[in-house]
């Protein structure tokens, strides 16, 4: 006799329907292997028992839905792992320490009129701010105390990452303790009009403005920041050079305003960081950031994506960068490269403690990177 489509789908529903009791019956038993792991001492994740289930199951599936086998297994058993964690891991969470709020000294790269000192002012009302040529500078005084915090761009919407940042987190034991946004609206500045021969400016400027600049059939030059090259080329006796700035830096240094708003993508947004020595959890801090490495196999960053929906955990962010110099050992065994994640939590949460906590156990490499507020 014939099946029409509606006695497909019941006896689909009653495959469910078993599948799910099944379901639970095996976390059921989970559980008790968790309690005699618990007493036992031992660890949860066992990698030889969890390759033969595996390879047997897989080994009983038809050749076209083999893949199809180990990818079901992976998943039960990662929840399996997930419930096992969440009974064995404990929950002590890390020293969090309250954000200064008298002579608080912030230092910033470059100098007056750029893009940090508005993300600065936006995150901090009446503070000191301290200018440094580069952004290890502003890394290196905030390590010798200089500084209490230092304020840098991390991602543009429109040319990505911000390497030199990720790099220098990476190096120092800092926390980021507030994030916020700035609109960028570039524009092209000189002391006079004519042909321009060079633009200055940093190079996530010069890569935001990469249509107009290779119609202007000048040179792009990288320089440290965007308003030091506009105060260097106000200061220049050299003719025909430009950089690439905001208006008001370039009112700032006397410059002529030749172009306005040379980004190419018109909605064109930078986030910046706070970072500070302590890990400085403010109240409503619901944003951590995390760095780490992945086992260089298949599937594992399907695995660790599959911790952060057993949490419940809305991952915001995922973004590679090249391992760091002091992680380099780790290359063998992982991909060549980190992953930072951004999610959204707090280390008040015990779930979130329990999912730092062995993250950092089980990854060969792993940095909490902090947990705070962005400023709109």
């Amino acid at each position: 006799m014939d099946l029409d489509l509606s006695n497909i789908r019941q006896e689909i529903d009653d495959i469910d329907d078993r599948m799910l009791e099944l379901f639970l019956r095996r976390m059921e038993l989970c559980v008790a292997v968790a309690q005699y792991k618990k007493e036992k001492g031992l660890p949860v994740f066992q990698e030889k028992r969890e390759e033969d289930i595996l390879e047997r199951m897989s080994a009983a599936s038809p050749q076209e839905l083999s893949d199809g086998t180990k990818l079901l297994y992976t998943n039960i058993m990662e929840i399996s792992k997930c419930l096992q964690r969440r009974m064995l891991s404990k929950t002590q969470q890390p020293e969090i320490y309250p954000p200064k709020t008298e002579n608080v000294v912030v230092a910033c790269p470059g100098t007056e009129g750029s893009n940090t000192e508005k993300a600065c002012k936006k995150l901090f009302n009446g503070v000191k701010i301290i200018f440094r040529p580069d952004f290890s500078d502003v890394f290196e005084a905030v390590q010798t105390g200089k500084a209490d915090y230092g304020v840098l761009p991390i991602e543009n919407s429109s040319a990505g990452e911000v390497d030199q940042t990720y790099s220098l987190l990476a190096e120092y034991d800092f926390y980021i303790c507030k994030s916020t946004q700035v609109t960028i609206d570039h524009c092209l500045a000189a002391k006079k009009e004519g042909r321009i021969s060079k633009i200055y400016s940093h190079e996530q400027a010069l890569m935001q403005c990469s249509r107009f600049i290779a119609e202007s059939k000048a040179e792009a030059v990288p320089y440290q920041n965007t308003a030091l090259a506009a105060k260097m080329v106000a200061d220049s006796e050299e003719d025909g050079i430009a950089a690439v700035c905001s208006e008001e830096c370039a009112r700032l240094y006397g410059l002529k305003v030749l172009a306005r708003r040379i980004a190419d993508n018109p909605d064109n947004t930078t986030r910046f960081i706070c970072i500070s020595r302590k890990n400085e959890v403010s109240d409503g801090a619901d944003m951590i950031s995390i760095s780490l490495s992945v086992p260089h196999t298949s599937g594992a960053l399907y695995r660790l994506l599959t911790r952060f929906y057993f949490y419940g955990l809305n991952l915001t962010r995922i973004q590679s960068a090249p391992v760091p110099k002091n992680a380099q050992n780790i290359k063998t065994e992982t991909f060549d490269v980190i992953f930072y994640l951004d999610f959204e939590g707090s280390v008040k949460n015990p779930d979130v403690v329990r999912l730092l906590s062995n993250l950092e156990k089980e990854m060969k490499y792993f940095k909490y990177l902090g947990n705070y507020s962005h400023i709109y």
